[in-house]
């Protein structure tokens, strides 16, 4: 009499690799996203329409290693030397065709001079500006500012030796803030990159 044959043995499942969790993001992709004009903002804008396809080339919106310190230095000379909302947007993204520097990092850059720096940075040009040869008066502004003094007297101030001096200590300061931007940003980006490529290793994936 025959055996019987043995019974079938169900073959073992094959494990399914687990799906290593999503890094959180870092808080330099959150001060990106949320202090950053995209694109699509940048094209709605009026007065970028002129510029429209200079503006909207996809070479200024790469986050590369030479494109970023390049916005940074953009956005911050502009930001220090423009003092004027809403300019420093589009002249950010301007000075930033011939360089090839990335624009969403030099528009979020000029939003380091603000209502709350501004002072700081007049005060710190006018002595800069004295240096070649004019005599305005810092302390002038501090007094106007806190009696909150009518436009007519901040014109008059304006006319004196404020003006060039105050014009030239920008323009300096505008110059040191961008290049020192540009070596922190260097130094940042590739210890960003180092972080990052940490991390993906940590989480048993391999860059693109």
């Amino acid at each position: 009499m025959a055996e019987a044959p043995p019974p079938a043995v169900p073959p073992h499942p094959t494990p399914k690799t687990p799906v290593p969790p999503a890094p959180k993001k870092s808080w330099v992709d959150r001060w990106v996203v949320d202090n950053m004009p995209s694109r699509e903002q940048l094209a709605r804008s009026r007065w970028m329409k002129p510029f429209g396809k200079r503006i909207l080339h996809s070479e200024l919106w790469r986050f590369t290693r030479r494109s970023v310190p390049r916005g940074v230095a953009m956005g911050l000379f502009v930001g220090v030397f423009f003092l004027i909302p809403g300019v420093q947007i589009i002249g950010a993204a301007l000075f930033c065709v011939p360089v090839r520097g990335n624009i969403p990092i030099a528009a979020g850059m000029t939003f380091l001079t603000n209502p709350f720096t501004t002072p700081f940075l007049i005060l710190a040009s006018l002595p800069v500006g004295n240096l070649f040869g004019f005599h305005a008066d810092g302390g002038a502004i501090t007094d106007m500012y806190s009696r909150s003094a009518p436009l007519g007297e901040w014109l008059s101030w304006l006319a004196s030796d404020a003006a060039p001096a105050l014009v030239i200590g920008l323009f300096i300061v505008a110059l040191a803030s961008a290049l020192i931007g540009w070596l922190v940003a260097i130094f940042v980006w590739r210890w960003w990159v180092a972080r990052k490529w940490r991390r993906r290793a940590h989480a048993g994936t391999v860059p693109d």
